[in-house]
């Protein structure tokens, strides 16, 4: 899964691991004197952020592009030199971190509309307030700059579904010929076919989804947990609890681990279940299409058998849906009001503007967002595990290595001729 793209992968992913970090080191410690130096100094404290299109032009976002394009290279450029035979390294190494990139730069979007939402939600409150002054062009040339923001993200989003395609289609190139390459060990494997041909695209595509969605939260945090903690100098009171310092930055991070501890714990059993369901929707299949050129196949009463265990399997997974859903859409709409909930005491003290609560809104959201990663993307991640067990059979049958036990358990049912016990625990 990994080895036919990636240049040995566990090294590959440790030295990327490791070399971020001392990325991460360098940048906070002697980064921003760098910059300095060579005339791409960060912005002064307490001065704002240009809003619009200007925002990224900034000497220091200038210097973070020039900073991340370096030691990409190095990296980029070590690992061609360890592994130049890699078919697949190129893509693997320099269109990872082009992936990286846009995923940075997709929350510098989410910044720069946040830094928009402060003035032009303060102007429409003077507005409504029938303050002196306010003219129609303002409010024009902050719409202007919104949609400078808007068409670099349009820019954006087109790249990265274009590049992303080809991206996950090299990756499943890479596994198919990998998989194919050993066909005359896998083709015993039941459902072979549908691995190669099916789970391989749904495995790249579904795992760089969630790899972006990942390196997304990892980088809304970086750049917005620090916003959000400036930002919590506005409320100095909470419902129930009392005052407490920088309460929005630590109500973010405890509401978002309670209701990933709450969903990770209700979607416990989906995994293995999904992973089933594959299997019995394949083992029915496969005897319809056997069915098609053999008259012998597909009697009547082998069909209902296997159809009953698609069916026994799929009314299991509903139950189990059902009170993961119920953990699911009642935390979504607790979430839904949490943040109004907190912030009662300060709208009643006035101690913001409507421009500010945009900007918190919006902080907050992202911050809560990114904790709760397992909560928005469990239920493709449970696709993904039960792809991974399907692939991992695979593995084991080119490495010569007694297949998974959920595997093992199917092939003593077949060869004893009994049904697929798809309501058994494995």
């Amino acid at each position: 899964m990994f080895h036919s793209f990636f240049p040995r992968p566990k090294l590959f992913f440790l030295s990327a691991a490791v070399w971020t970090l001392v990325c991460i080191f360098v940048w906070y410690t002697v980064g921003p004197e760098v910059g300095s130096a060579i005339g791409l100094p960060p912005l002064a404290e307490g001065q704002k952020a240009p809003v619009g299109l200007a925002f990224f032009f900034t000497p220091d976002n200038l210097w973070f592009y020039l900073y991340f394009t370096i030691f990409v290279v190095i990296f980029g450029v070590a690992w061609r030199i360890i592994e130049r035979d890699h078919p697949w390294a190129n893509w693997s190494i320099w269109g990872s971190a082009f992936i990286i990139f846009i995923a940075y730069f997709s929350v510098q979007i989410s910044v720069a509309v946040n830094n928009w939402r402060g003035p032009f939600f303060d102007l429409l409150q003077r507005a409504l307030a029938r303050e002196p002054g306010i003219t129609a062009w303002q409010f024009y040339d902050l719409q202007l700059r919104f949609f400078e923001i808007g068409a670099v993200g349009v820019v954006l989003s087109v790249t990265t579904a274009f590049f992303t395609n080809h991206y996950v289609f090299r990756w499943r190139t890479a596994m198919n010929d990998f998989y194919m390459s050993k066909w005359e060990k896998l083709r015993h494997i039941e459902g072979a076919s549908q691995r190669v041909q099916e789970d391989t695209m749904r495995f790249a595509n579904i795992l760089e989804g969630l790899g972006v969605a990942l390196i997304n939260s990892v980088m809304t945090l970086v750049v917005f947990l620090p916003l959000l903690f400036a930002m919590s100098e506005h409320v100095n009171d909470l419902p129930i609890i009392g005052a407490i310092p920088h309460a929005l930055f630590w109500l973010a991070i405890v509401w978002s681990l309670f209701g990933t501890a709450l969903l990770a714990l209700a979607g416990i059993k989906l995994p293995g279940l999904n992973f089933r369901n594959q299997r019995v929707e394949a083992a029915y299949r496969k005897e319809l299409v056997y069915g098609e050129d053999h008259a012998d196949r597909a009697d009547p009463v082998t069909v209902r058998e296997l159809f009953t265990n698609v069916r026994r399997n799929y009314f299991r997974m509903y139950w189990h849906y059902l009170y993961f859903n119920v953990a699911r859409y009642s935390f979504g709409q607790l979430d839904a009001l949490f943040l109004l909930f907190i912030l009662v005491p300060t709208f009643v003290a006035g101690r913001i503007t409507l421009g500010i609560w945009q900007q918190i809104s919006t902080a907050f959201g992202q911050v809560s967002d990114s904790f709760q990663y397992l909560v928005s993307y469990w239920s493709t991640i449970i696709e993904l595990l039960s792809i991974h067990k399907r692939l991992k059979a695979f593995e084991a049958a080119i490495n010569d290595e007694p297949l998974p036990a959920i595997d093992q358990h199917y092939l003593e049912r077949e060869a004893e001729g009994g049904e697929l016990a798809a309501d058994k625990p494995y």
